[in-house]
């Protein structure tokens, strides 16, 4: 009877073993797929037929969407995608350009911005990704060599506008930092004081009437931020 009971226990873990171990590996397919899904949407080349090339072609945005405010180039690096602006600034956290949910979500402008880019000072913001996609690239900025190899970029607005980026600044900052992360209440003079004193990377620039941020986070676990500074320039 000792036998049988015990054999019958044994059964019973051998069973518990294997749900356990096919929940597992169910758990870690789904993880992989889910990676591969967050990088595949991430790298999406299928918006760059909505990218304009100048003024003539920058309405083509709007074909994208009506939340489409502009398409923005760094020089040399994987950042090259629409920028998007929603009502609030966690609309595009998880949300692709086409308006469907992704973990990777895009490229966006601070809802408090002008999404005409006539406002002294523009915050974008992206998700840090894995090979230099969406904003993962801006760690790199961090390094002397690397930021001065990547200076420029450009910055096409729906309606029709072409800047030239200069990018002068790299600096790690908290995401509670008013004087970065408020721009309505930022004037470019606190901010330059700012990044002057407090930048891993500063070049006084030569003009200060239109400045663009590009941030990203750093990890889930604080609230540090990457960020790389430029002035817009027709």
């Amino acid at each position: 009877m000792l036998r049988k009971t015990i054999k019958i226990v044994d059964k019973s873990i051998d069973r518990i073993v294997l749900i356990v171990s096919l929940l597992f590996f169910l758990i870690c397919i789904y993880a992989m797929i889910d990676a591969v899904m967050v990088y595949y949407n991430a790298n999406d080349q299928s918006v760059l037929k909505f990218k304009p090339h100048g003024k003539e072609d920058a309405a083509i945005l709007r074909e994208l969407s009506e939340d489409a405010v502009a398409w923005l180039t760094v020089s040399d690096t994987n950042i090259d995608y629409p920028v998007m602006q929603g009502k609030t600034n966690s609309e595009y956290l998880n949300k692709d350009p086409y308006g469907d949910y992704s973990l990777s979500g895009s490229i966006f402008l601070d809802s408090r911005c002008d999404g005409g880019f006539k406002d002294a000072y523009s915050l974008l913001y992206g998700h840090h990704m894995d090979y230099g996609t969406m904003f993962g690239a801006l760690d790199e900025f961090i390094k002397p060599d690397y930021f001065s190899a990547h200076r420029t970029g450009t910055l096409i607005t729906v309606g029709g506008d072409v800047y030239k980026i200069t990018f002068f600044a790299a600096i790690k900052a908290p995401a509670d930092e008013d004087i970065i992360f408020d721009p309505p209440n930022t004037t470019n003079e606190e901010l330059l004081d700012y990044l002057k004193s407090k930048a891993t990377i500063y070049e006084e620039p030569q003009d200060r009437t239109q400045i663009i941020a590009l941030s990203t986070c750093q990890s889930a676990e604080n609230i540090e931020r990457m960020l790389i500074f430029g002035v817009l320039s027709n």
